[in-house]
Formats: C-alpha cells, structure tokens, sequence
C-alpha cells in the first residue's frame, strides 16, 4: 500500500544523511559522526516525525479535520510542521518558552500555531497543555513522542539501518547518543541488537537534570534532551552508561565540532561528542565509537553558542 507520508519522505530526502570518522586524540578511539542536520528538515526529528505520521496514516487517522497537537523542544515540531503542511495538516505546537527564537521562527515559517509554556517547567509543563489542548479541540491528535512507537520504530528501520551500512564490516565499540525522547537511542540500539551486534550503549543526558542516573528534574542548557523524566518510549534495559553533561561542556563540544571540521551543530550534538570523546578514550585508539549530530547550529545562533 501507498502512503502519503512516505511519498513526502521521499521527495524531501528524509534520512540517507552523511557520516565523517574522526580522531579527536590521538590516544583515543575514532569517533563516527552521523550528520543528522543535513535532513530536509534540519533535524533527526525528521525520522521521527515521518515515523509517527506513518503509524497515524496506516490506522486512518489523518484527515483534512484533523489537527496535530505535539509538546516539542523544537526540533521534532519543525519536522511535523514540514510534513504536516505537506499533507494539508494543521498543526499546534506547545514549547517551553526557553527554546530559541529561531525555532519558534521556523516553526512560524512553515504555518504551525507556537504555544509557549513556563520554562522552569520544562518538558513536563509543555506536555500537560499539549494535554489540555487534545482534550478541547475537536480533531485533535497527538503524536505523543515520548510514547509513540512510530518514534524508535523510524530510527530501528532507517538510522540504524544507514549508520550499519555505513560502517560495513567495521566492529563498532560503543554508540553514545542523548535523550530526549529516548526514540534515537532505543531504535539504534535495537537495530544493532537485531543486527547481531555486540555494541555498549551510552545515554548522555545533561548534569543539570540527570532523571536517569537517579538524579532530580531541572533546569539545564542543552535544548533537545534531558526531558525531566523518564520517556516510556526508552528501553532503559538497552543502556550500558549514562553519562552526564553539564552546560560549558555540551557548549565547548559544539565549538569543538565548528572549529576542528567546520560541522555547525546543535548544543545536543556538543553533549554527544563531549561523551563520545570521554568514551573513546577509555576505549583506546583501536576502537570506534558512534554518535549522531542531531540538528545544525544556525537554530542557536541568538542564544552565543558560538560567541
């Protein structure tokens, strides 16, 4: 069966992005770089979106009434903004006020309605209204990123699929990503557990709200993870380490990536390599450690990133 979503995949080049292997340090192991900003949307959320809006259209969900309520750090909102204009949706995004400018202005930019919630509520605080709004709008439907399937299943099937391609024939050590949803982690992890891979799998998650190392929801800088909860989307079985960032660290990680390869990311992608890093080098320089680089920088130029 045809699906409209996937033509639309199609057409804007969802996913197929590029992969640089580098050695930051030379006692350390290199490090596989999957450059996720390169997506028509900007973002890996592109594979989620598209996988949710998949899952919607295969159970006739999706009609000309219907309206996609999401809560979203940014990212995933820009590619259901994208795909939703194309399918003739329309969309309402609930935020915490703390994203920035850019994003809200891209979001904007493709015709999504923007409903900004207190940042020191975080994740939580947008959910909840996403919540109120499903609840009184009529034709309301929510993706529910931090428990749709459709979110790990897009990176089960096509990520993890593409970095396996990637590096045929390579022994990969360890695959460190960043929780947001947990939907990157969980469906990369499983591809290569389904690939008969033996790889250690790393949570990075900010120091400022480490929920995942037992530790207590706040406030914290690095826009894209660090929810303030525990996703039901993320198998935490499948993590062998969680390691955290703090703030400078996810920041002197994205200045690193800008300076040393000219690659402008995300502040997320600086936490991924500052962890990536840590790992390849207790690894050591025979090893090879994977990590992905979820959106481009310009989204944070107001915010100093790269000051």
């Amino acid at each position: 069966m045809s699906y409209r979503v996937d033509e639309l995949m199609n057409a804007r080049v969802i996913g197929k992005t590029p992969m640089i292997v580098v050695r930051p340090f030379e006692d350390g192991a290199e490090i596989a770089l999957k450059i996720e900003g390169n997506g028509a949307g900007g973002s890996i959320k592109d594979r989620a979106a598209w996988g949710m809006l998949r899952r919607a259209e295969e159970r006739g969900e999706l009609c000309d009434e219907t309206v996609v309520v999401e809560p979203t750090s940014g990212n995933t909102g820009i590619a259901l903004a994208m795909l939703g204009r194309g399918l003739g949706l329309k969309v309402m995004l609930t935020m915490p006020e703390s994203m920035s400018v850019e994003r809200r202005s891209l979001l904007k930019a493709y015709g999504a309605e923007v409903v900004l919630t207190p940042a020191g509520e975080g994740m939580s605080g947008a959910v909840r209204r996403a919540d109120e709004l499903v609840a009184e709008i009529p034709g309301a439907l929510t993706m529910d990123q931090f428990s749709n399937p459709g979110n790990p299943w897009a990176h089960r099937v096509t990520t993890g699929q593409e970095i396996l391609r990637d590096l045929w024939g390579r022994r990969i050590d360890a695959f460190v990503a960043g929780v947001g949803t947990g939907g990157t982690l969980t469906g990369i992890a499983e591809a290569f557990r389904g690939a008969g891979r033996s790889v250690s799998v790393v949570a990075v998650e900010p120091k400022g709200s480490s929920v995942l190392s037992g530790g207590r929801s706040g406030s914290h800088d690095i826009q894209g993870i660090g929810a303030g909860f525990v996703p039901k989307v993320l198998d935490v079985d499948l993590i062998d380490e969680i390691v955290a960032v703090d703030d400078e660290e996810a920041r002197d990680g994205a200045r690193l990536l800008v300076s040393r390869w000219g690659l402008l990311c995300g502040i997320s992608s600086g936490a991924n390599l500052h962890a990536a890093v840590v790992k390849a080098r207790e690894i050591g320089p025979e090893g090879l450690v994977v990590t992905v680089l979820p959106d481009r920088g310009e989204k944070y130029l107001s915010t100093g990133l790269f000051s």
